[in-house]
């Protein structure tokens, strides 16, 4: 069956790294575009990241500029997330989702196919 698992979240003091994966199964990844989202509590459901299966073009929400970097390794059939400089902010649950092909939808979540159950990532303050 379809289904992609995230993992990789924990709790990690501010200015800590973490590093999350996002691993598909039942379905070739290669194909499809992955973005990162996260939802902190009482807020939306914001785009972090994404990755195209097409150009391997890479797209980020201003607030993670320069401190996330997104990547694929089609031969695991996983999308990555290194996260470095964390601050309290970053504190949510963290989700992959594919697209196909583009990123035409990120950074909206409603476009994407099929999603991930999460990961929370904690940064302690």
């Amino acid at each position: 069956q379809v289904q992609l698992v995230e993992s990789g979240g924990g709790l990690v003091q501010v200015g800590g790294s973490l590093r999350l994966s996002c691993a598909a199964s039942g379905f070739t990844l290669d194909y499809y575009a992955i973005g990162w989202f996260r939802q902190a509590p009482g807020k939306e459901r914001e785009g972090v990241s994404c990755i195209s299966s097409t150009d391997g073009s890479t797209y980020y929400t201003n607030s993670v500029k320069g401190r996330f970097t997104i990547s694929r390794d089609n031969a695991k059939n996983t999308v990555y997330l290194q996260m470095n400089r964390l601050n309290p902010e970053d504190t949510a649950v963290y989700f992959c989702a594919t697209d196909w092909a583009s990123c035409s939808d990120w950074p909206s979540p409603y476009g994407m196919d099929y999603w991930g159950k999460g990961t929370l990532v904690t940064v302690s303050s």
